[in-house]
């Protein structure tokens, strides 16, 4: 307990930065974006693409903050793999999202396991949404072992994503090639069931789960290069209808995760692409535009602009 207290007197003063347009942040590279809305703030959590560009070089996350859209905030690397015992820490620290339950933070991620082939979904926690993050299990939540009889594949288990209904139940989901999906305990940190699939035309990865009214929202990166595409149902359980896509190709990158919210009113959509300086695959950036929706509760099209949000 002394460790964690000094650890956070020792955070420094949060960086301040002005968005002007697509890409938000320029002055490095950015990927997988996951966003969460407390406390009239929008907190805005990313992997740090820090290679080369030859590869997927991800050591840690970051993240930022804003309340108006504008003026943002970047604070202390809160998470990393070197944080988890159980990670090969080799910097395949892949997608993540960040969700509060009972004033308690925790962050789903995933990486490359030890000791168990594959990928593996790890969770950590903290009393604030900008850390420090601490692992909540000392070991993986999900572990490739697990869903062997769905694929054979040694990364299906990333990109988690996690959704609390109204009841309190929580559900965690995930997956490459496979979406599965898994209902949590209340302390969030233990599966409460078995692993179930979801059956999406062309799945890659990259699921996300919002609400808006009656209906739910099930967006996912589709085919390779990814496009995003999505479907509709009036249960997290389903059935899922699909609805066809939501994102083109992300300009000059293979990839493309997306995270959506509402804040301050309007309905976001915040994605990465390859288009910051010397920008690529493997040197991507997060950008952010407004999504529209359509009487009948359908998404409109995703437009990318330079321009951003205003």
């Amino acid at each position: 307990m002394m460790s964690l207290s000094f650890k956070i007197m020792a955070q420094s003063t949060p960086k301040q930065y002005v968005a002007k347009g697509n890409p938000l942040f320029k002055h490095k590279y950015t990927a997988d974006p996951a966003a969460l809305v407390h406390d009239d703030t929008l907190y805005l959590y990313a992997g740090e693409d820090a290679g080369d560009g030859k590869f997927y070089d991800i050591p840690n996350w970051t993240v930022f903050s804003t309340k108006d859209l504008v003026n943002w905030k970047e604070y202390d690397i809160p998470l990393s793999d070197s944080d988890f015992s159980w990670a090969k820490k080799d910097h395949s620290s892949w997608a993540a999202q960040v969700i509060e339950r009972n004033g308690k933070f925790y962050w789903y991620i995933c990486t490359e396991h030890d000791s168990i082939r594959g990928k593996a979904i790890g969770v950590a926690v903290s009393d604030s949404p900008t850390g420090p993050f601490k692992d909540a299990l000392g070991e993986a939540l999900i572990t490739n072992d697990m869903t062997t009889k769905y694929t054979d594949i040694g990364w299906d288990d990333i990109d988690p994503t996690v959704w609390i209904e109204e009841d309190g139940q929580a559900y965690l989901i995930w997956g490459n090639t496979q979406c599965y999906y898994a209902k949590l305990k209340e302390n969030m940190i233990e599966l409460d069931g078995p692993i179930k699939t979801i059956d999406l035309p062309h799945f890659t990865e990259a699921p996300w789960i919002h609400k808006r009214g009656d209906w739910y929202y099930l967006s996912y990166a589709y085919g390779w290069p990814e496009k995003t595409a999505y479907a509709m149902s009036k249960s997290i359980e389903g059935p899922w209808e699909f609805k066809g896509i939501l994102n083109e190709l992300a300009g000059n990158c293979n990839t493309n995760h997306q995270a959506i919210v509402e804040f301050n009113n309007q309905w976001l959509y915040i994605y990465h692409n390859g288009g910051g300086p010397d920008g690529g695959s493997f040197h991507r950036a997060v950008c952010m535009d407004h999504l529209f929706y359509n009487e009948d509760g359908t998404i409109q099209r995703i437009q990318m602009t330079s321009e951003g949000v205003q």
